[in-house]
């Protein structure tokens, strides 16, 4: 029995007239509309079983697909690849590969020859070509596969491609990583805010306020310890007592939002270590799903503890403030009291000489006590504004202690207190301002005698040492509580046993005597055991060891008499200006008095007086006014002026300077300093216009 005859399949072999290896398509009917007997490839009927197979396959195929055939490579494509050749199509169907795509061969040609030559497939893939297939450069993505096709002799006779545009794939991933970069870096930025937003930050989520995100600034409130991830109060156990738990609870169960203002916080920030006290204003948001349920809440806030200490600092300040002005009141009555008393005595008929002598000895040492209070309180309003002069020079520490233990000595002995005073056994020279070293001792002196009880004692001891001195002065009197000292050297400052007792004081003198020393380059410290274990202050001043006085320190001059001068005293308060040349006048001076300053300036022409002593503001012409008219007059030039005002500052004795003044007094004037000047020989109308002290 013979074998029946073998029919060629239809993909294999089918007539031309044939439809069943060329689909109806666009391209199908391009292919029968085809003279491909003037291509390079003849008539399909020629064409090698292989390349019709290739053919067929590409034409039914709904992949983009072509045939490259030939040494001219004539490409046959199929309705897939119609996209990819853009407005080339159809002229490039039966066309050269090679002047098809002239712009890219340089990327196509190599491949292409690796097949036709060497019959190596290749594959690439996503690989950029930039072509012109629509009138315009544009960068394009494939994928694609060459595959050798060989003739009926067994050779090489094309290549096959199969290939997808991977365009706009590229285009939607670029677009992609382009979001995700960008929202990578809107992420770190927000992160990098989040971590770096001045107040507090952290998410709370769950019923269990569990830590989600925290930021730097919530770290150094509670402390470096872990808390993300855990719930809030098994991260900071200490604050679950505070009131916060119920606060939140509120929140995440109402969804309502809490304001707080200055809420006390206590924080254990290290393991083990210390409870610290702060102050916080936050706000709980509460944070919601898409189900509008609370989800968490977000925390933020500002640490506000400097900000409320300030406040209580001011309110304290202006408590202490209320308790100096009550004992400033209390300080001023008290001399205003026996001076009043002392002032009526003086005019009831009949008094005898001493009980007259005995009350103006008590004016005068209340009124002595009076302006000793005014004058602390102003020197620390210079202090504090930076306005008060130090006069420095070479001085001997044992003097200044002399003068301070004279001032207090008073008062030592009025309570019969003990005092000893050990100094170094070398001469031991500061640069400072005498009397205002001497004030500072003098007024710790003075405190110890008051806060100690009768028969106390008193030491005072000084020890040197390359570069500084230190200076002691102990007590055994009522001491001071622990938390006290703190605040001692502060304005208004008085411990409550001080305040118990008759010797109250203004509150200011030790804030005074601190000034001073660290105006001096030194510093002031205090020391007590506690109440009833007395107290030491300490004054640490710089001290240079090559320090010396040159020819010793004058003397001054004592019991020497008053030369008789004529002067002229010009206030407009003319109870001051008639008791002030009533003085004057008991010593032999020659006195006349004005009460303005065109009237003063007329006086001084006519009188020429050896010293005018002139108020500041006076009616008409004030004091400034009147020194530079007589200074510019050739009569004025060698009078002697002082400017006696209630207004201290440096500016006031820089305006006097400047208006011609040789000396600035502060009201009330010291009498004995008058009779010093009074009594220097050349001094008084000696043309001298220096400056005004």
């Amino acid at each position: 029995m013979t074998a029946p005859p073998k029919t060629p399949h239809p993909l294999l072999f089918a007539p031309a007239a044939s439809q069943g290896s060329v689909p109806d398509t666009e391209i199908g009917r391009l292919f029968h509309e085809m003279d491909w007997s003037a291509t390079p490839l003849g008539p399909v009927e020629v064409w090698p079983q292989s390349l019709r197979i290739a053919v067929s396959i590409a034409l039914n195929s709904r992949f983009p697909m072509f045939v490259w055939w030939g040494s001219e490579l004539v490409n046959i494509y199929n309705d897939a690849y119609i996209p990819v050749l853009g407005k080339r199509h159809p002229q490039a169907f039966g066309g050269r590969a090679r002047e098809i795509w002239n712009e890219i061969w340089p990327v196509l040609g190599p491949q292409v020859d690796e097949v036709m030559q060497h019959g190596r497939a290749t594959w690439n893939e996503r690989v950029l070509l930039v072509m012109e297939r629509n009138d315009f450069t544009e960068e394009t993505y494939f994928t694609w596969s060459y595959s050798p096709v060989y003739d009926d002799q067994g050779g090489i006779g094309g290549l096959f491609c199969a290939c997808s545009e991977e365009t706009p794939r590229v285009r939607v991933e670029r677009e992609r990583d382009a979001l995700l970069q960008r929202a990578q870096g809107t992420v770190t930025t927000l992160q990098g805010w989040f971590d770096n937003a001045p107040g507090f930050v952290a998410v709370l989520r769950g019923p269990d306020f569990v830590f989600e995100m925290v930021n730097r600034a919530y770290y150094q409130l509670v402390g470096h310890r872990p808390i993300e991830g855990r719930p809030a109060f098994e991260a900071l156990p200490e604050v679950r007592s505070q009131g916060f738990i119920e606060i939140l609870e509120r929140v995440y169960r109402e969804g309502e939002p809490f304001i707080g203002r200055g809420l006390r916080l206590i924080l254990q920030k290290e393991p083990g270590g210390p409870l610290s006290e702060a102050f916080v204003d936050l706000v709980y948001q509460p944070v919601f799903d898409v189900h509008g349920r609370v989800s968490g809440i977000f925390a933020q806030g500002h640490d506000v503890t400097e900000q409320v200490r300030a406040v209580e600092a001011l309110k304290e300040g202006d408590r202490r403030k209320d308790e100096f002005l009550a004992t400033l009141a209390h300080e001023l009555r008290n001399p205003l009291a026996p001076i009043r008393q002392s002032a009526k005595l003086v005019k009831t008929p009949g008094l005898t000489a001493a009980q007259h002598h005995w009350a103006i000895d008590v004016i005068d040492r209340q009124a002595t006590h009076m302006a000793l209070l005014l004058d602390d309180l102003l020197d620390v309003a210079r202090i504090s504004r930076g306005r008060l002069e130090l006069r420095m020079e070479p001085v001997a520490l044992s003097s200044v202690v002399a003068s301070a233990v004279e001032t207090a000595q008073p008062l030592i002995e009025a309570k019969r207190h003990r005092l000893s005073v050990t100094l170094p056994a070398e001469p031991v020279v500061l640069t400072a301002d005498p009397l205002r070293l001497a004030q500072v001792l003098s007024n710790l002196l003075s405190n110890a005698a008051k806060y100690m009880d009768d028969g106390g004692a008193i030491e005072v001891q000084a020890q040197a040492r390359p570069g500084a001195v230190a200076i002691r002065v102990r007590d055994n009197g009522i001491g001071v509580a622990q938390e006290s000292l703190q605040t001692l050297f502060q304005m208004f400052s008085q411990v409550s046993s001080a305040l118990q007792r008759a010797e109250g004081g203004l509150g200011i003198g030790l804030a005074l005597s601190k000034g001073l020393v660290e105006m001096h380059g030194g510093s002031i410290e205090a020391h007590s055991d506690g109440l009833g274990r007395g107290a030491e202050f300490v004054v640490h001043l710089p001290w240079m060891q090559t320090e010396s006085l040159e020819g010793g320190q004058p003397e001054a001059p004592q019991g020497q008499a008053a030369l008789r001068r004529k002067v002229l005293i010009a206030d407009d308060n003319h109870d001051a200006s008639t008791t002030l040349a009533a003085l004057l006048e008991l010593d032999g001076h020659e006195v006349h008095t004005a009460s303005t300053g065109n009237e003063a300036l007329a006086l001084a022409e006519q009188l020429r007086p050896d010293i005018a002593i002139l108020d500041i503001g006076m009616p008409g012409r004030n004091g400034y006014q009147v020194a530079s008219e007589i200074r510019r007059a050739d009569w004025g030039r060698g009078m002697t002026l002082i400017a006696l005002t209630g207004w201290g500052q440096a500016e006031d004795r820089r305006q006097a300077v400047a208006a011609g003044f040789d000396e600035h007094w502060t009201k009330p004037v010291d009498t004995d300093t008058l009779q010093a000047l009074f009594a220097t020989p050349g001094r008084a109308g000696s043309s001298q216009a220096g400056p005004a002290r």
